[in-house]
């Protein structure tokens, strides 16, 4: 049976006393503080029986919930964590509640060919690897990325939610260029439609009120936001915000872009690296011969392609569209100047 919300406030209450180790707990005193929680947060006035207490302390004491709590008796009367820094709230999920998760999941991704939940796998690797690292004290075998310094994380759920409520924004947006000068940040209304995640980062695509149009915004440059409840909410009927990003490396594009016919050539000892990690969904090999593969790929020409494509360094060849290539050839052109414009050791 799932544990209701009167189990769980007498579970925290009890948790929270036996962390408070400058006072001696008696079962009494226990079930005073637990009453007084019942009636402060649902209003009970009954209170609590001990044979209550007493099944709450067994039910932490075990594996039930996760929770394995040391609780112990001490002088035969008082009540106490027997570690000092023992909370159930520091508590790892359990395994059989890792199984159960693992099985419920299962069983959905089977309805209806219903492929959404495949994107949960990563999340029961981390908890099996969590779980695995803190009950046997392992080390961690599986090393996700991570950017302790990213900012702005703090912002997905409430951005999130405003989302679904269609709920107009007013949003404190610092730019780079303010960053550098020490700016105040600019404050303008907007209207949020999607969250995008690139390359570990976060962003906002939303409408200016103001200006009428779409941009999109860095998480970690949003200062801050408030939700606007009396300002009318503006759809975006005219895009399909489902599949506006198909046609993109990244989250650079305004609305008018079309999609280029995009063929490279990548070397032969580095064309099973892009064969097996390709640059866009769209990408597909169209020649090979014994000097490499050849690729197309339909996507908008932005900041995020170039990127990608100088990266591959002398490895791969723009052939197609011209304008691109003459963009990659005069960026690595300008990259060479700088080298040799450096000054040679004596």
């Amino acid at each position: 049976m799932a544990t209701n919300k009167i189990a769980l406030i007498r579970y925290q209450t009890i948790d929270k006393c036996l962390q408070n180790r400058y006072r001696k707990w008696t079962l009494e005193d226990l079930i005073e503080k637990v009453s007084e929680a019942l009636y402060e947060y649902e209003g009970i006035t009954s209170g609590v029986s001990k044979r209550t207490i007493q099944g709450d302390i067994q039910v932490m004491r075990s594996d039930k919930l996760g929770y394995n709590a040391p609780i112990v008796v001490v002088d035969k009367k008082y009540y106490t964590y027997e570690t000092e820094d023992f909370s159930i709230n520091q508590s790892p999920i359990s395994a059989a509640d890792l199984d159960k998760m693992k099985e419920v999941i299962s069983v959905m991704k089977q309805l209806n060919g219903f492929n959404y939940f495949e994107d949960m796998n990563e999340m029961i690797i981390r908890l099996e690897n969590n779980l695995s690292k803190q009950n046997q004290q392992q080390i961690s075998y599986i090393q996700f990325e991570d950017n302790p310094l990213l900012k702005g994380l703090e912002h997905l759920n409430r951005l999130y939610q405003a989302i679904i409520k269609k709920q107009p924004l007013l949003i404190a947006y610092q730019s780079f260029n303010n960053l550098r000068k020490a700016q105040a940040p600019k404050q303008a209304v907007y209207y949020p439609y999607l969250l995008k995640e690139y390359r570990n980062r976060w962003f906002l695509f939303c409408k200016s009120r103001k200006k009428k149009e779409f941009v999109t915004m860095a998480l970690d440059r949003i200062v801050e936001f408030y939700e606007l409840a009396n300002e009318p909410f503006i759809e975006a009927h005219e895009l399909d915000l489902e599949h506006y990003y198909d046609n993109v490396l990244g989250v650079t594009k305004s609305p008018n872009q079309r999609e280029q016919r995009v063929v490279f050539k990548v070397d032969k000892k580095f064309a099973d690296y892009v064969i097996t990690k390709p640059i866009h969904a769209t990408q597909k090999v169209i020649a090979e011969d014994e000097t490499g593969v050849t690729f197309v790929m339909e996507v908008i020409h932005n900041f995020e392609l170039e990127r990608e494509i100088l990266g591959f360094g002398e490895q791969l060849e723009i052939i197609a569209p011209r304008l691109l290539k003459k963009v990659i050839k005069a960026r690595l052109c300008k990259a060479h100047e700088k080298y040799e414009q450096m000054k040679k050791p004596e």
